[in-house]
């Protein structure tokens, strides 16, 4: 933990931004196959021998699930487009702004995809009521961990951790305290 915000203090704007970038697409990675997963299945829900026996409200529902799939999908692969258009143009904080914009909308609609599929299913194999409580506890699971957890925890500092890796490099070291690359003690910390 220490050493990783000492690189990330050191480096460059450029470095920086290319380390936001690639942290980026690691994320659209997942996300990526998750939503491709629940769009192809989706896609072949209506050519099931049952579906002919849903009710109006079910296929209601199944659209707004379908939709929001097709719409998740395109936002989280368009920073794939976005980068072709702007290849070796010098643009990546445009891009990975973009990017980061185009991943939280595509998570946003991912989740009411989600959501609804939960409740069409639900709802196909059990009475509304239940299928609606069902879906407000599917749906506030993923609040939570997709959204509540994260924006409480993005200025938590884990003292724990930090006390932990303090103590395995052997030397007291202060977050954002420089190392003197000919200080025994930094050696120490270095590994060397």
């Amino acid at each position: 933990m220490v050493a990783e915000r000492r690189r990330i203090k050191n480096e460059t704007e450029k470095q920086r931004w290319d380390r936001n970038f690639a942290d980026l697409l690691q994320e659209l990675r997942v996300a990526q196959t998750g939503v491709q997963i629940l769009f192809a299945f989706l896609l072949t829900l209506p050519f099931s021998n049952g579906f002919s026996k849903t009710t109006s409200f079910q296929r209601d529902v199944y659209l707004v699930a379908l939709m929001a799939a097709a719409f998740a999908t395109a936002m989280i692969i368009s920073p794939v487009a976005f980068h072709r258009a702007l290849f070796r143009q010098g643009r990546k904080p445009e891009l990975v702004r973009y990017a980061h914009r185009m991943a939280s909308g595509g998570l946003a609609f991912m989740l009411v995809s989600m959501v609804s599929s939960v409740l069409l299913i639900t709802n196909y194999l059990l009475n509304i009521w239940v299928a609606a409580v069902l879906t407000a506890i599917a749906a506030g699971w993923f609040l939570t961990f997709w959204a509540f957890v994260p924006w409480f925890r993005r200025r938590w500092i884990d003292e724990d951790a930090e006390e932990q890796d303090e103590a395995s490099s052997g030397t007291d070291v202060e977050p954002g305290q420089e190392i003197n690359p000919d200080d025994d003690r930094s050696a120490a910390v270095r590994g060397l």
